[in-house]
């Protein structure tokens, strides 16, 4: 009886110390100091993507940090980021480092609590933890999560899926994986003696928007070239300054730039707005470049008149100042070719039922493959607008210079060949009517070494007349190489009827339509026009010779018609 008495206070015993233990809070990684350090590994398509800086998270049991492996090492290009997750305040601390200097953050208290998912009951096994299957749809894009929830310490590759477990793979849309591919245990680990040091840095702290615009903007260079620049028919300078020069009763204005190296596979673009500051006409606008690499340039022209310009003839009896390469000259490189749509901004107060008209006209265009012209260099670029308005235009324009891991292609090799745009139409530079007769515009040019996969780089708009005039009739353009068709095609547009909110002064006729709805020869007012690569395959070092021929409409009384063409020779060097 005795014995059986003591096993049962045995028993009821060993059951009190059981409720004890259970009750008792059971020890996790934090008290241990112990955490977790994960390294991520993305794949593209089945392929590891190459060159990648593998994400490195770093995590206990009340703190995150989301960094990569190059700035762990310390040897990360700058801007990098890093994302602090802090779990006891469920918020999202992201830290930038834009340069050696400066350094901006940003608090979100509510990203992570926005995080919403569809759970389902799949499950794997990944690095020897068993994780389900949490999905989500962030901007259209399906992201899957595989995550342990069993683990002591919550972590992900991403802010995306943090308070779910330790997620150790994401995909999205089924082609493109993050994994955990090295998980370590760290003893000691301590990330709130990290954020403390992380809080001792000089930084500036943002809000959300103002750190996105910040970051972003720290990943290119910015060259501003012109901010609300006044382009206009005046010997009055509007704006600028002293370093702004203005020409041709003020229609072309110049500045010279100094670029900065220009990394092979990085993208180039020129971007400008336009507003009407008087002007109630569509007109052709050009942004270009002055070669300084044979003894007469472009700014001969500008400073001295047109006179100063190698003179083109074909045989018509014109002279056309400045159009074509010669032995001591290059032509101006065009950026781009733009034009203005009827008078916005400017004459928005002309109200149609229905219609809200835009406050600017913007442009961008990428000039990665004129680079060679621009690298290291310091150079003249200039902005044309063609009008005979006091008021005229007001432009602001810059180049930007986006650096890429991926060489998307070799540097060219780059020639400019012939521009019949007359910049100095106001100082009395011949229209390029050209091609009123059968040679048209032909242009003669030494190659000292050979070119691979030779291209030209070709721009053209068709000008003038009324119903008959080459602005509003498909006419075929020829290109030849050393007398042997190499191309041919009709420039159109017909899209020109898009851009009608641009247009507040555009002239409305009985039939329903507007001027500037109508069909042109590559160009709509209100749009830039791309260039066309014309392939010339691979040319031997030597002479050569480029004609352009398109058959253009003979003159009607004072009505003519013109054809602004530009062309730049591209191609690998031998």
């Amino acid at each position: 009886m005795k014995k059986q008495i003591a096993t049962a206070l045995l028993g009821f015993l060993l059951s009190l110390l059981l409720v004890f233990i259970a009750l008792a809070p059971m020890p996790v990684l934090a008290q241990s100091q112990e955490g977790l350090k994960l390294s991520y590994t993305r794949v593209s398509n089945g392929k590891v993507v190459e060159g990648q800086d593998p994400i490195v998270v770093l995590a206990d049991a009340t703190q995150t940090l989301v960094s990569s492996a190059s700035i762990q090492a310390g040897k990360a290009a700058l801007p990098f980021e890093q994302s602090w997750i802090h779990r006891g305040k469920n918020e999202i601390t992201q830290v930038a480092q834009l340069s050696a200097n400066e350094s901006v953050a940003t608090v979100d208290a509510s990203a992570l609590a926005k995080q919403v998912f569809e759970f389902s009951d799949e499950v794997r096994v990944i690095q020897g933890y068993r994780c389900k299957k949490a999905k989500t749809i962030v901007n259209s894009n399906t992201i899957e999560l595989w995550y342990a929830e069993d683990s002591p310490v919550k972590a992900a590759p991403t802010i995306l899926g943090q308070n779910l477990g330790l997620v150790l793979e994401q995909v999205r849309n089924g082609n493109f994986v993050i994994t955990a591919t090295q998980i370590e245990r760290i003893p000691g680990l301590d990330l709130n003696e990290l954020w403390k040091k992380e809080q001792q840095k000089a930084r500036l702290l943002l809000d959300s928007l103002s750190y996105k615009d910040r970051l972003w903007q720290s990943r290119f260079t910015k060259l501003s070239i012109f901010e609300n620049q006044i382009i206009n028919f005046s010997d009055k300078a509007q704006g600028g300054g002293a370093e702004v020069l203005r020409f041709a009763q003020g229609t072309v204005v110049l500045k010279r730039v100094q670029f900065p190296e220009i990394k092979a596979g990085s993208q180039v673009f020129v971007e400008l707005q336009e507003q009407s500051n008087g002007d109630a006409y569509d007109r052709t606008g050009s942004v270009f470049l002055i070669p300084e690499d044979k003894k007469r340039t472009f700014l001969n022209g500008l400073q001295q008149g047109v006179a100063a310009l190698p003179v083109y003839e074909n045989g018509n009896g014109k002279k056309y100042q400045g159009v074509v390469a010669t032995p001591d000259y290059s032509p101006l490189i065009e950026l781009m070719r733009f034009f203005t749509p009827f008078g916005i901004q400017q004459y928005n107060y002309l109200q149609l039922k229905g219609k809200t008209w835009h406050e600017r006209a913007p442009y961008r265009m990428e000039i990665s493959n004129l680079s060679s012209h621009m690298s290291g260099k310091s150079a003249y670029v200039g902005v044309f607008i063609g009008n005979y308005d006091q008021g005229g235009h007001k432009i602001s324009m810059n180049i930007s210079i986006h650096p890429s891991e991926v060489l998307r292609q070799k540097r060219l090799v780059s020639i400019p060949l012939f521009n019949t745009v007359n910049i100095m139409e106001m100082a009395k530079q011949e229209y390029a009517t050209m091609f009123d007769h059968e040679k048209g515009l032909q242009v003669s040019f030494e190659l000292k070494q050979a070119l691979k996969n030779a291209k030209l780089r070709y721009i053209v708009t068709g000008h003038g007349g009324w119903e008959n005039g080459d602005e509003y009739l498909p006419k075929k353009n020829t290109i030849l190489l050393n007398g042997k068709k190499v191309f041919a095609f009709v420039p159109w547009r017909q899209d020109c009827g898009t851009y009608r909110l641009f247009n507040p002064a555009s002239g409305n006729f009985n039939d329903g339509l507007s001027s500037s709805d109508f069909s042109r020869s590559n160009w709509c007012p209100g749009t830039a026009t791309n260039p066309v690569y014309i392939d010339l395959g691979d040319l031997k070092a030597g002479r050569h010779n480029l004609a352009v021929k398109i058959p253009q409409e003979p003159k009607e009384g004072e009505s003519f018609s013109a054809w602004n063409v530009s062309g730049v020779l591209q191609g690998e060097g031998g």
